[in-house]
């Protein structure tokens, strides 16, 4: 993630192509939004549970990045606003995973995030879903969060990171959790368990991440009319802007 930060701020001093980054994690790790207090995460009990915890770039809450994939998406927004990237880049993924069978959609209201953020249960990242973030049949899929950087020249550099579930790893989540009690994990865990699913549980087998990045690569390449280069942007394809467009 500090990489997809510098690839951001590579592109507020150039013109370099545009590059979607999918990753997974080892060790498995809890990632906490860029303005999340660390406080909220039992740092002790993830190290004895071989997890690591670290802070992204973006915003957001916290994720467990386990059995999941991780996509990143470095961009100049070329004056489009927040919730009109997201659509975006909402709809070059759920193009990749319809490709696979899944038969996701894209959510349509808004939450209170003031309000929601009161609740002991948004600590967790999938605990609730946003404008444009994916689902199946009204369960969370993909949780994503954004960061802009301004350009001198009045642009915006956009940085959006995301997880796609492949498991149901991600509940456990709820054991690092500090302050709540056994009664309060286990509801919370049940809470998380009914707002939110994995590709596997969506699909009916075991779903790998080298088919689902495949897939991403071929929704990016549809949605947006590009052809991503091998080697990260080096050759990079054009789009119907113009501009190139790398894959890593």
């Amino acid at each position: 993630m500090e990489y997809d930060e510098s690839l951001a701020k590579t592109l507020l001093v150039s013109d370099h192509a545009f590059v979607v980054r999918v990753y997974g994690w080892h060790p498995p790790a809890i990632s906490l939004g860029w303005h999340q207090d660390v406080s909220e995460i039992d740092i002790d009990a993830a190290a004895t549970a071989g997890i690591d915890v670290v802070r992204r770039p973006t915003g957001g809450r916290a994720i467990l990045h386990s059995d999941e994939v991780t996509y990143s998406v470095v961009m100049v927004a070329s004056q489009k606003g927040v919730l009109s990237v997201y659509q975006s880049i909402s709809e070059a993924l759920t193009r990749g995973l319809r490709a696979l069978g899944a038969p996701v959609v894209l959510e349509k209201s808004q939450p209170h995030f003031p309000s929601l953020y009161r609740s002991p249960s948004s600590v967790a990242c999938f605990a609730s879903a946003a404008r444009y973030e994916i689902q199946i049949s009204g369960r969370k899929l993909v949780g994503s969060a954004q960061r802009r950087y301004a350009r001198p020249d009045g642009q915006e550099v956009v940085l959006q990171h995301g997880s796609i579930l492949l498991g149901n790893d991600h509940l456990r989540i709820v054991d690092f959790m500090k302050h709540l009690d056994g009664d309060q994990r286990v509801r919370m865990r049940e809470e998380l368990r009914e707002k939110t699913i994995d590709l596997s549980s969506a699909l009916g087998r075991v779903v790998k991440s080298e088919e689902v990045i495949l897939a991403l690569r071929k929704g990016f390449e549809e949605a947006w009319g590009i052809v991503f280069s091998a080697n990260g942007g080096q050759e990079a394809g054009e789009t119907a802007a113009g501009r190139g467009a790398g894959i890593v």
